[in-house]
């Protein structure tokens, strides 16, 4: 199904950002166009500063723009206080950081359970955790788990409540590639199986192969948006 026919899940329209650093002011975004949609998966691509982390979240909820609309689903999340976008994040969004954030003192299956516990229509953490593919480590602590195991069980406790949107900020980041690609196989496995809309920021070129389109940001501004003619399977790229 072509991006036509799907439905709208993000638009932004002149989106900015600056920040004040004293009596500088840094443009992180500027005047930024953009549609996702339904079930696909999206890299968005450039160097450090281009504005990549900035513009994610700004669509999750978590920061929010100087000008220009973001709407979700058709809702203006510009306009939302901080009651609606704490439920927009608790129950449509889910995350995913280069750095795993699990608490050291629960297993896998605890860790997860946190969100579920929260959630509207949530997974049970063992089916979460078999999605990614860690049956066997249900009752293991972080400090029993590499770290790619550790960001696979950080994706379960993202998509445990069935988010509508799965935003990941260079999850790949802090592991060698071997292990990035039994993640990102973790994330192209979620996309195809639950049709979570899935946002990956990455500076890694080989990485966007695995999108269906890649969103180029530099200085601030989309660039480019080029549509891959073929998928990659996560499990072939290199890097």
């Amino acid at each position: 199904m072509n991006t036509m026919e799907r439905e709208v899940v993000f638009e932004t329209h002149g989106l900015s950002k600056v920040y004040h650093m004293g009596e500088v002011q840094v443009h992180a975004l500027r005047g930024v166009d953009l549609s996702l949609y339904a079930g696909e998966l999206v890299v968005l691509l450039g160097p450090s500063g281009s504005g990549k982390s900035t513009l994610l979240n700004i669509l999750g909820g978590l920061d929010t723009a100087t000008a220009g609309q973001v709407l979700y689903r058709g809702e203006d999340l510009t306009r939302a206080d901080d009651r609606a976008l704490t439920e927009y994040r608790r129950y449509f969004v889910g995350f995913v950081f280069q750095f795993y954030n699990l608490i050291p003192s629960l297993t896998a299956r605890e860790n997860v359970a946190i969100v579920t516990e929260i959630a509207r229509k949530p997974m049970t953490p063992e089916d979460a955790l078999e999605l990614v593919d860690l049956t066997d480590r249900l009752d293991h602590f972080p400090a029993q788990l590499s770290g790619g195991q550790q960001q696979r069980v950080a994706i379960a406790r993202a998509i445990a409540k069935r988010p509508a949107v799965l935003l990941c900020d260079e999850p790949t980041g802090a592991l060698d590639s071997k292990t990035g690609v039994i993640v990102l196989e973790a994330l192209e496995r979620v996309n195809r199986e639950l049709g979570t809309t899935t946002v990956i920021i990455t500076h890694n070129v080989a990485q966007s192969e695995m999108a269906e389109r890649i969103v180029f940001l530099s200085d601030g501004e989309v660039t480019e948006i080029r549509r891959n003619a073929r998928k990659k399977p996560a499990r072939e790229l290199i890097w």
